[in-house]
């Protein structure tokens, strides 16, 4: 034992040093700054940096091409930060949770602080997420071996119970916003019958909706339409003091070193299990540190600088455990993991047992990659947030319309089609619309990632087991933990005021914004009633998933009726103090009439129709300029020579990007099938 020790210290020695020759190190820092400039574009993420970087990595040694592919894949849940703190616009899927704390400390004047934490957090993460690969390596199998289908089953309904029920006084709403998301994410053919669901004839919707736009739409354009609406900086009248937001980020890091920590395992052990992205590691460990640390119940949600710690932390150590099932199985936990794992069998290495023995010094030249790509990402981000916090202070006519360029290309990624602007548009107005009504919206992200894998875990585990499944040790401890989550906004108030407080009283009590429940309850309708014509295996987890929506906003809308005991009353008051609302308040919502709010919202969305209007007919890119240049002048007066810089820098970056590097295939154009010689001239025509 001790020999084998110390040969596999010896193998992480050697690889150090081989990782730390100059080439390698310079190839390491390019990938860094690639995913540190995906990280900083909402909607792009790792699938592009690796795009751009494996043809690269062909004439490459073994050591220089991995240090440079996980040098950006490391990095780029360190970036996507910045547009998450400071606009309210997640980098990646991986920022979403990010937001919800680091979006209000911005608000008032707390961006330095609030990137610093984040970047800290993002390096320890990292640093514990490669630590932790270094020492599972050799013991991991094992565990991994017994990880079976029934037991990711109850995992991703553990990761949707912990969300869906932090959603303060009315936990059934977020139940109810988890299966919509669900629901949307069966929208297509179904895997195991080929039958195409609630589709129709809709084409775009036979492969299932793009998670990119509806993320976008749900997170993104809520925060800029609330900008908008605003007309004013995210921080007004703030003086910065960029050296003091950055000493007071890090030392909140340092201060709140046992949740890093505690994230930090998290991230790594989710990392470890296939089909587990960061979209999902950052909400369950937003929802633990909501659960677990002291006051966070009263703090979270409006600025609490731990609720940027915990999912950075999750984030960057994730991509140490998503490491483990790929090289030492083969199995990629998702498709980034995938192209990398077709690079090692270019280079001639196969995961396996291989890695652990006698390609062991590769194995350890990736953790090295992690770590020192940790070091370097976060230390250039961290050197440099106290400048990118000034952004928050710039106009909104300034912020806007670079973020909302960005935004539309980012949707695009999706399918590269129509369809994703307009879900982008649809999305968005949902999102606002739940914003705005104190619906929560990372249930229903959250449900539309696990969505697909619930329902193909679940028939993986029938068809194998049958019932018996639900007796394996871990399903039962899984499921039993999810109960205890879904029971436990119930429990609280019931153990403090007696059960008298479930017991209707009065006359029920109707609201305007009730109304809202109407498309709920209309939506799980149709979707429940149209799922009964398909054959059995398609029609099984949509009913389940519909009928449970049903019941939760049905119960729900009951609750909050008959809890009103008096105008202005919303709820119990047990159920007022003992709950948590997970999600951002719009922070307008008494600074402006509601006549006022749905105007400036209308011209918002307006801007976005318009948007769409002009791309139909002279294409997306050219579009970009004429956006920038109508909204910074009509909205605030600001000067051509300005204006036009702004909107040449703006479409050049789109230009290089994604026209000549990624060479994205732009849909057809109304001039550009008139002319087809135009289409040949004019990018994205």
């Amino acid at each position: 034992m001790e020999g084998e020790f110390a040969h596999l210290l010896g193998a992480a020695g050697d690889a150090l040093f081989l990782v730390l020759e100059p080439a390698r190190v310079m190839y390491l820092v390019i990938g860094v700054v690639v995913g540190l400039a995906i990280g900083l574009l909402p909607g792009i993420g790792g699938l592009t940096g690796y795009a751009l970087l494996v043809p690269f990595t062909y004439s490459l040694d073994a050591y220089s091409a991995f240090a440079m592919l996980l040098g950006m894949h490391a990095v780029t849940s360190t970036s996507d930060t910045i547009p998450a703190v400071l606009f309210g616009v997640p980098g990646t899927s991986a920022s979403q949770a990010t937001v919800l704390d680091g979006l209000p400390m911005t608000r008032r004047g707390d961006a330095g602080r609030a990137l610093s934490a984040g970047f800290s957090a993002s390096l320890f993460g990292g640093l514990i997420g490669a630590m932790i690969l270094a020492v599972t390596i050799p013991i991991i199998r094992p565990l991994v071996l017994a990880i079976g289908t029934p037991e990711l089953l109850a995992l991703t309904v553990f990761g949707i119970a912990m969300v869906s029920t932090l959603s303060g006084s009315a936990p059934l709403r977020g139940i109810a916003a988890a299966c919509f998301g669900i629901l949307v994410g069966m929208i297509g053919a179904d895997h195991q019958s080929g039958q195409i669901r609630w589709a129709g004839p809709i084409l775009y919707l036979w492969d299932g909706v793009p998670m990119l736009p509806v993320l976008l739409g749900i997170f993104a354009l809520p925060e800029l339409c609330d900008l908008a609406i605003a007309r004013s900086a995210l921080a007004e009248k703030v003086k910065f003091k960029a050296l003091d937001g950055m000493l007071e980020g890090f030392k909140d890091t340092v201060k709140n070193w046992y949740l890093v920590l505690r994230c930090s395992a998290i991230g790594a052990v989710l990392g470890a299990i296939p089909g587990i992205t960061g979209s999902v590691t950052d909400w369950i460990a937003y929802a633990h540190a909501l659960q677990s640390e002291k006051g966070a119940s009263e703090t979270f949600g409006k600025g609490d600088v731990r609720g940027v710690i915990a999912p950075e932390s999750a984030n960057n150590s994730k991509e140490g455990g998503s490491l483990i099932p790929t090289i030492a199985f083969g199995v990629p936990g998702s498709a980034g993991q995938a192209i990398l794992l077709s690079a090692l069998m270019i280079h001639g290495l196969i995961p396996g047992p291989s890695m652990l023995s006698t390609n062991v010094d590769v194995t350890y030249s990736l953790v090295w990659s992690i770590a020192l790509a940790n070091i370097f990402g976060a230390g250039l981000c961290f050197l440099l947030s106290g400048q990118f916090a000034r952004i928050s202070t710039l106009r909104y006519t300034l912020v806007l319309p670079g973020i909302m360029a960005i935004v539309y290309v980012g949707a695009f990624q999706g399918s590269s089609s129509w369809g994703d602007l307009y879900a982008l548009l649809i999305f968005g107005v949902i999102g606002w619309a739940m914003k705005r009504l104190r619906w929560p919206r990372p249930p229903l992200i959250l449900g539309l990632v696990l969505g697909v894998l619930i329902e193909r875990y679940m028939a993986i585990s029938i068809m194998r087991y049958d019932a018996a499944w639900l007796l394996r040790p871990g399903v039962i401890l899984l499921l039993g933990m999810a109960l205890l989550a879904v029971l436990r906004p119930l429990i609280r108030p019931v153990l403090h005021d007696g059960f008298g407080i479930l017991i209707p009283r009065g006359k029920p009590r109707l609201r305007v914004e009730d109304l809202a429940y109407v498309p709920v309850i209309g939506v799980a309708t149709y979707m429940l009633i149209a799922a009964q014509d398909w054959a059995f295996t398609a029609r099984i987890g949509p009913t389940v998933v519909a009928t449970t929506m049903l019941l939760a906003s049905g119960l729900s809308l009951m609750f909050l009726m008959f809890s009103r005991h008096a105008p202005g009353e919303r709820g119990t008051k047990a159920a007022t103090k003992h709950g948590i609302y997970m999600d951002l308040e719009s922070s307008n919502e008494h600074a402006l009439g509601f006549g006022s709010i749905m105007l400036r919202a209308g011209i918002f969305f307006g801007w976005f129709i318009g948007f769409l209007a002009v791309m139909s007919v002279i294409g997306l890119i050219p579009t970009v300029p004429i956006l920038i240049v109508a909204f910074m002048r009509i909205e605030g007066r600001e000067r051509w020579k300005l204006t036009l810089s702004y909107a040449a820098i703006t479409t050049l970056l789109i230009y290089i990007v994604f026209e000549r590097t990624l060479h994205i295939g732009w849909p057809s154009t109304f001039l550009g099938e008139m002319f087809p010689v135009l289409a040949d001239m004019i990018p994205s025509m």
